[in-house]
């Protein structure tokens, strides 16, 4: 599993009239600058960096669907462009702000509450994630299904998510979570943290950038191991977009990203996903090495490579991906 959370100083939750509201009645006077665009406050994603939030607003549909606006950059600083399309990286980070957002927003879940990811999937178009001229500005339709709730907010929800641009499908995806409150989340994690958040393993060597679709060592999540098809994870918790903030385990999209790394270094060039299915089983904790495996499976119906990723630690498999690649082309 992966956990994510964000510490503010007060709890804020609510819908987006509340959010609107706290700049002033919008009905009393007319808007001076009704087109203008903004993030969305980046605590609702938990995102420490303002950079870093995709999101862009939201409206809700009913009770259990809404609609997210984004914005991708052209470049971004982490999420590498793949022969001029977005990543789909980035797609699986939109998905999983989204669900944050809603769950904050709409269900009432408390800032400062932890969310537990189970699972997060994305399946890409490619042809619609072309990076053109101006940065994307996708709408991605959220429906939300077997949601436990707790008192006035939720316990968790699973999402099914499409993303549209200029009205074409671009992607789909879903997401299973459940969120605690801050102090039951220190009782289930007493035994691995105790008092504070372990020291992680001194940073080991990267392998090469090249061999993963990277350009800069420092985006490297894996390292050299002596088995075949197989790397240990490289947690570099100062990095300023995979660790954004402080926590206490690897994040979710930091196995995701050394699942995309470890295909790339199977298949012995750079390339682009199409399809990531990813399941967290157990925290992959910060202070123990987390190995990662990779083996074929059988292609799927459009000659798509298929590679089942696996991470293990303590003997444990942590996280599973199975991961789509484009067939290669002449």
């Amino acid at each position: 599993m992966s956990a994510s959370t964000f510490h503010v100083e007060r709890a804020v939750s609510g819908s987006h009239d509340m959010w609107r509201g706290a700049m002033g009645p919008a009905h009393t006077t007319g808007l001076r600058y009704p087109s203008l665009t903004t993030t969305v406050p980046k605590e609702f994603v938990h995102r420490a960096s303002v950079a870093e939030v995709m999101l862009t607003g939201w409206t809700r549909r009913d009770d259990t669907h809404f609609t997210v606006a984004a914005q991708w950059p052209r470049l971004h600083g982490f999420f590498a462009t793949v022969d001029g399309y977005h990543d789909p990286l980035l797609v699986a980070e939109t998905i999983r702000q989204a669900g944050l957002l809603v769950a904050h927003t709409e269900f009432g879940v408390p800032l400062g509450h932890q969310f537990l990811m189970w699972d997060l999937t994305v399946d890409v178009r490619p042809e619609q994630l072309r990076i053109e001229t101006t940065p994307a500005a996708p709408e991605i339709e959220i429906a939300c299904s077997d949601i436990k709730r707790r008192g006035s907010s939720i316990s968790g929800l699973h999402l099914t998510v499409v993303i549209r641009r200029d009205g074409q499908v671009a992607a789909t995806g879903a997401a299973t979570f459940n969120c605690t409150s801050a102090s039951v989340y220190r009782r289930l994690r007493a035994a691995q943290i105790g008092d504070g958040v372990p020291a992680p393993l001194p940073l080991t060597s990267p392998i090469a950038p090249q061999d993963v679709g990277r350009i800069s060592p420092t985006d490297v999540v894996l390292s050299p191991a002596p088995e075949p098809d197989c790397w240990q994870l490289r947690v570099d918790t100062r990095h300023p977009v995979l660790f954004d903030h402080p926590v206490d385990h690897v994040p979710g999209m930091v196995l995701m990203e050394a699942a995309r790394q470890a295909a790339a270094a199977f298949l012995g060039r750079a390339c682009l996903p199409v399809g990531m299915t990813s399941a967290f089983t157990r925290y992959a904790e910060l202070d123990a090495p987390c190995m990662v495996k990779v083996c074929a499976l059988v292609p799927d119906a459009e000659g798509g490579e298929r590679l089942l990723v696996t991470g293990h630690q303590d003997g444990n498999v942590v996280f599973s991906s199975v991961v789509t690649v484009a067939p290669e082309t002449a």
